[in-house]
C-alpha cells in the first residue's frame, strides 16, 4: 500500500512541510520561516493552497514538484534523475512504499497520516518496478534549523543501469529573485557575485575533481536587495569534494528551485543488479539576511561530536620562514620564538620526506629523508613537544611526482585516460586511491609515520585539479571513486588516532565544503595571507563555516604572494577572527614585533571561547572601504567588533556604525581596544571618552543595546589597511573585564605611528 502522510519538521525559526500524499514522492510544500502550529487539517488546507491554476496550452494537471523531480508530471526543468538502461527507463515514474520518521514507521490508511516533530530523521521508500529502479529519499532538519537531503538509487533488474544525473531541489517562493553566489580564484577565493534571477537555469558546474577556488560554495536566492542584516534569504550547498553542481531554475510556468547534485562524467556510475548510487547531501538553509542563513550552517557544524574544542591552538607553520630548506637549528631556533611568544601548535610543511628538496620530485614517497633528517624527525618534534607545543605535518597523500620512487615503480597507480598522461600541473599526477594495493600502500605510509612520531595535527594538501582523470586500465572515469577513496582514508586515520586534527589543505582553499569537514577540523582559507585580501576571503568563507574552522595566519610584513606591506596591528586584527595562526619568519622578527605578537597571542587565547561559540555578525555598510565584523556571545552580555578599513573613502567622515547582534534590553558599554601601537592615521571620535593614565586605552561610552544596533557610534577614521577593535560588555557583569590588551607599546598621542 502506497503512503499518505504529511510530516511537519520545526527547528530554531525554520519550518519544512513534507507533501507525502496520495503515494507520491515527497515534495516540499514549505520550507521557510516557521508558519506556527499546523494541525492535519491546516497542512493538508496549506498543500492545496499552493497548487496553481491549469493555465492555457499547460498539462491538464497541474504540475506538482517533488524533492527529486520527475519527468513524467510535466515538470519542464531539469530533471532529478538522467539514466537510462540502454535507452528505456529514462523517466521513471515512483510510487512511495515506506516512510519512517526517526526511525519509526508512518502508519498506513485509512486517510492521511500526520506527524509534526522538531528536528527529524525522515526516510522515504520509493519504487517503479516497471523501471527497475528504487529510491530512498532522506530528509533531516538538523541543529541550527538547516535542512539536508539525499537520495539513493538502486538497480533492481539484469541489465545495468547508467546514471549520468541525480539532483535534488528545493523549491523557493517568488518573492526571492536575486542571486548571490560565490566564485573566485586562487589567492582570491570565495569572492561574492550577484545577479537577477532570469527565466532559464544559473548553473555552477565544478569540474576540477576538487571543491574548487572558484567553487560557488553556497548559492543563494533571496529578496531582491537581501544583506547581512535583513532580506529573506535561501541558500543550498553541495557537500562533495569532487565534480559537483549547484543551480538555481525558474520556469516559464512560474516554479523557481535552487539545487544541487554530484556532476557525473560519462559512464563513471553504472549500476550493476542491486548496486546503487547515493548522492552527496543537499544542504539549505534559510534566513532573514545572510548572517542568519551563515549562523544556522555554524551551529549544525558546532552540534558535531568531532567539532574541535574552544581551546583552539595557536598555530604557527614554517612554510613562508624555511620553504625547503629544512635544517634542524633554523627549525629549532623558530620553535623556540614561537613558544616565546604563545605558539602552541608547531607545523613543519612541505620537504621533511623522500628526495623532495623542491616542488619538482619526492612527492608520493612517504618517508623521513635521511639526506635532511639523518636523526628523523625526534630531534625536532622532542624539542617542539618540550616546549610545551602540539606538533603538526604536512602531508599530500593523494599527490605524486612523476620524479619519484612510487611514480617510477607503479605507473598505473596514476590516474590517466587512454595510454596518455594528464597534463601536468604543479609537477605532480595524481594517485589513484581507488585502486586497493594503491590506497593500503599510502594508508600504511601515513599510519607508520603517525605510529612513530607524536603528531597531533596533520595539514593535508591537494594541489592540483583532477584532469584526463581515468582509472588504468580501463580509462572510465575515476573522480567519484577517488574521492570516495580519500573519505574512506581520512575515516580510517582517524578511527586509528582519534585525537589526530586535520586541516583541509587544496592550493589554499579550493576544497571547503561539508563532506569533506565531516573529517576535517579546520580549512585553509587561502595559500594568500595577506590581511588586505583576507578580509574579504574570510569574510564570504563565513557564510558557510564558523570562525574556528577558518585557518587564519598573521601574515608576514609583506606579504609573499601580493608583495603588500601591512603593519602588524592589521595583520593581527584580520587574522583574529579565525583560527589564529603566524606563517612568519619569527626569526627575522624584532624585539618589539615580537612584543607585540606576544600580546596579540595572549589576547587571542583570552578571546577563543568567544569567538568560537559566538554568532558572527557582519554588518553592511553603504561605503565600501569599511568591513565591519563581530562575534557576539550567545548570551549577548560580551562581543568583540572589528571595524576594518581597506581602501580610502571618497567621504571625509563615515557617520554613524551599528554594532548589530546585540540584546536591545541590555546595557554596554563600548571600549575601544587597540592593540600594541594604535592602527596608522587615527582620529578617536569623542564618544572615545579620556585616555588612562600613560595613554593606554580610552573610557568608551555606555548606551542601551537597541541604541547600539539602530542607531550607532560615529566611525574612527584610520588609514587604509588598519583595523579599530571595540570589546561591548553588558553593564552589571564583570565578564570580559580581563579581556583587554596590555597596551605597553602605547604613546601619550593617540594619532597613529
Amino acid at each position: 500500500m502506497a503512503v499518505d502522510a504529511v510530516v511537519v519538521l520545526r527547528s530554531e525559526g525554520v519550518a519544512v512541510v513534507v507533501d507525502l500524499l496520495d503515494g507520491r514522492l515527497p515534495a516540499l510544500a514549505h520550507w521557510g520561516a516557521d508558519p506556527g502550529e499546523l494541525d492535519l487539517a491546516d497542512a493538508v488546507t496549506l498543500i492545496g493552497a499552493g497548487v496553481q491554476p491549469v493555465a492555457a496550452n499547460a498539462m491538464d494537471e497541474p504540475v506538482r514538484l517533488s524533492l527529486l523531480p520527475e519527468h513524467w508530471t510535466g515538470w519542464a526543468g531539469r530533471p532529478g534523475i538522467s539514466g537510462s538502461r540502454a535507452g528505456s527507463s529514462w523517466s521513471p515514474r515512483f510510487t512511495t512504499t515506506a516512510a519512517r520518521l526517526d526511525g519509526s514507521p508512518l502508519p498506513v490508511g485509512p486517510g492521511p497520516a500526520f506527524a509534526s516533530t522538531g528536528r527529524g530523521r525522515l526516510e522515504v521508500e520509493a519504487s517503479d518496478p516497471e523501471a527497475g529502479l528504487d529510491l530512498v529519499l532522506r530528509i533531516e532538519l538538523t541543529h541550527g534549523g538547516v535542512l539536508r537531503c539525499r537520495a539513493t538509487l538502486t538497480n533492481r533488474a539484469e541489465q545495468p543501469y547508467t546514471l549520468d544525473d541525480l539532483v535534488l531541489a528545493y523549491p523557493v517562493p517568488p518573492v526571492a529573485r536575486e542571486l548571490l553566489d560565490l566564485a573566485g580564484r586562487w589567492g582570491r577565493e570565495r569572492a561574492p557575485q550577484r545577479r537577477a534571477l532570469t527565466v532559464g537555469v544559473h548553473l555552477r558546474e565544478g569540474r576540477r575533481g576538487r571543491t574548487g577556488a572558484d567553487a560557488a560554495t553556497v548559492l543563494h536566492l533571496g529578496t531582491p536587495g537581501f544583506g547581512f542584516a535583513g532580506g529573506e534569504v535561501w541558500g543550498v550547498h553541495t557537500a562533495w569534494s569532487g565534480n559537483h553542481t549547484h543551480y538555481a531554475e525558474l520556469l516559464a510556468s512560474g516554479e523557481q528551485v535552487v539545487g544541487g547534485g554530484e556532476l557525473l562524467l560519462p559512464g563513471e556510475i553504472r549500476l550493476g543488479r542491486d548496486e546503487s548510487y547515493t548522492s552527496p547531501w543537499l544542504y539549505g538553509s534559510y534566513g532573514n539576511g545572510l548572517d542568519e542563513l551563515a549562523r544556522r550552517f555554524h551551529r549544525h557544524l558546532r552540534a558535531r561530536p568531532r567539532h574541535p574544542s574552544v581551546e583552539r591552538p595557536v598555530t604557527l607553520n614554517v612554510w613562508e620562514a624555511v620553504y625547503f630548506d629544512h635544517r634542524l637549528e633554523p627549525l629549532l631556533e623558530l620553535a623556540e620564538r614561537a613558544a616565546a611568544v604563545g605558539v602552541e601548535r608547531f607545523v613543519l610543511d612541505d620537504g621533511w620526506f623522500g628526495s623532495r628538496r623542491d616542488d619538482t620530485s619526492g612527492l608520493g614517497d612517504w618517508t623521513v629523508s635521511r639526506q635532511v633528517w639523518p636523526d628523523g624527525l625526534h630531534p625536532l618534534i622532542d624539542r617542539v613537544r618540550g616546549l610545551g607545543m602540539q606538533f603538526g605535518l604536512w602531508v599530500e597523500p593523494e599527490m605524486a611526482n612523476p620524479d619519484s620512487d612510487l611514480a617510477r615503480a607503479h605507473p598505473e597507480w596514476l590516474l590517466a585516460t587512454g595510454g596518455r598522461q594528464p597534463v601536468p600541473s604543479r609537477h605532480q599526477q595524481v594517485v589513484n586511491l581507488a585502486v586497493p594495493e594503491c590506497y593500503a600502500h599510502i594508508r600504511d605510509a601515513i599510519l607508520a609515520i603517525l605510529a612513530e612520531y607524536d603528531i597531533g595535527y596533520l595539514k593535508w594538501d591537494h594541489n592540483r585539479d583532477l584532469v584526463d582523470a581515468g582509472s588504468w586500465p580501463s580509462g572510465v572515469p575515476g573522480v567519484h571513486a577517488q574521492t570516495a577513496a580519500v573519505y574512506r582514508l581520512l575515516d580510517e586515520l582517524l578511527a586509528a588516532h582519534p585525537g589526530l586534527e586535520i586541516e583541509s589543505c587544496s592550493s589554499g582553499g579550493a576544497r571547503v565544503d561539508l563532506a569533506i569537514l565531516e573529517r576535517a577540523s579546520r580549512v585553509w582559507v587561502s595559500d594568500c595571507i595577506d590581511p588586505h585580501e583576507r578580509q574579504l576571503m574570510n569574510r564570504w568563507t563565513g557564510q558557510l563555516l564558523p570562525p574556528e574552522l577558518l585557518g587564519s595566519h598573521i601574515a608576514s610584513g609583506r606579504s609573499h604572494t601580493t608583495g603588500r606591506v601591512h603593519d602588524l596591528d592589521f595583520r593581527a586584527a584580520t587574522a583574529l577572527f579565525g583560527h589564529l595562526g603566524i606563517e612568519w619568519d619569527l626569526r627575522a622578527a624584532t624585539p618589539s614585533e615580537l612584543a607585540e605578537l606576544a600580546e596579540w597571542t595572549a589576547f587571542y587565547r583570552r578571546q577563543r571561547d568567544l569567538l568560537a561559540t559566538g554568532d558572527l555578525q557582519r554588518a553592511d555598510h553603504p561605503d565600501p572601504s569599511v568591513m565591519i565584523t563581530g562575534i557576539v556571545a550567545a548570551d549577548r552580555r560580551r562581543a568583540l567588533f572589528s571595524h576594518a578599513t581597506t581602501e580610502r573613502s571618497r567621504l571625509v567622515a563615515l557617520g554613524r556604525v551599528r554594532f548589530p547582534g546585540l540584546a536591545a534590553d541590555l546595557r554596554y558599554r563600548v571600549t575601544p581596544l587597540p592593540a600594541g601601537r594604535p592602527p596608522a592615521g587615527l582620529q578617536p571620535p569623542p564618544w572615545w571618552g579620556e585616555q588612562a593614565a600613560g595613554g593606554v586605552g580610552w573610557s568608551g561610552v555606555e548606551l542601551p543595546g537597541s541604541s547600539l544596533v539602530e542607531v550607532g557610534l560615529s566611525h574612527a577614521p584610520v588609514h587604509p589597511d588598519h583595523a579599530v577593535l571595540y570589546l561591548v560588555e553588558a553593564v552589571g557583569t564583570d565578564a570580559g573585564r580581563d579581556q583587554r590588551l596590555p597596551h605597553s607599546q602605547f604613546g601619550s598621542s593617540p594619532v597613529g605611528h
